[in-house]
């Protein structure tokens, strides 16, 4: 039941691109109260979200370890004492213990608004760099990117252009939804906002969005 519950635990985080931790615990030499292949999930904020792999100061380590692998992005070996309350991870068990702990990072998500040569290279450009990219345009067709894991073409007013933090924008609609595009993106989390346009055409856009009601804050997130 606990591996079903850390299975569907992580579902439901990568659904929701959510960061996390998978914490196994690989060898016990001694006395402990976690067993080989015990199992946690921990979450961003260092909180173990599902699973168990010991109590005490041997989670409280675990947890500290998380997030530095969270912000590496790498995996990492600790081996914990359980036989020394001061140097030790505090809980006098008589044996010790080694866990294995992997970040499971989301990719980072690239919207690309538009259809010609310039999105349909930097989409391949980008699946290649390891982004999950999403193309929405109503005039692109299937067959113009293999490499896209999602294709919106029944949004014309680019509504669905829903951007979280982390996630990368690039309009290059031909001046045709420029201001849509880039509205909605400005009213969204997003990290990086481009348009790709003439200095000309850039600077009537960015007058009219400042026109309606956008201050120099959120214009200056825009590169063009």
């Amino acid at each position: 039941m606990a591996i079903l519950n850390i299975l569907q635990r992580q579902l439901e985080l990568q659904h929701t691109r959510q960061p996390y931790v998978l914490a196994t615990v690989v060898e016990i030499l001694g006395s402990s109260s976690a067993k080989p292949a015990a199992k946690a999930l921990i979450d961003r904020a260092g909180q173990v979200v599902a699973g168990w792999i010991g109590g005490g100061c041997a989670q409280a380590m675990v947890s500290q370890t998380a997030l530095k692998c969270l912000e590496s992005g790498e995996p990492s070996v600790i081996d914990i004492d359980l036989t020394d309350e001061i140097f030790g991870a505090g809980m006098p068990c008589g044996g010790s213990m080694r866990v294995y702990v992997e970040p499971f990072l989301p990719k980072p998500r690239l919207w690309l608004m538009g259809h010609g040569r310039i999105v349909e290279n930097l989409c391949e450009f980008a699946h290649r760099l390891g982004f999950d990219v999403i193309v929405n345009d109503p005039q692109a067709e299937p067959g113009q990117f293999p490499a896209a894991s999602r294709l919106i073409v029944d949004d014309s007013r680019y509504r669905q252009l829903q951007p979280q933090s982390g996630d990368y924008v690039v309009i290059a609609t031909h001046h045709k939804g420029d201001y849509d595009a880039l509205a909605q993106a400005l009213n969204s989390r997003a990290d990086y906002i481009a348009m790709v346009a003439s200095r000309k055409r850039a600077q009537l856009v960015l007058q009219r969005l400042r026109q309606e009601g956008f201050g120099d804050a959120a214009l200056a997130r825009i590169r063009a």
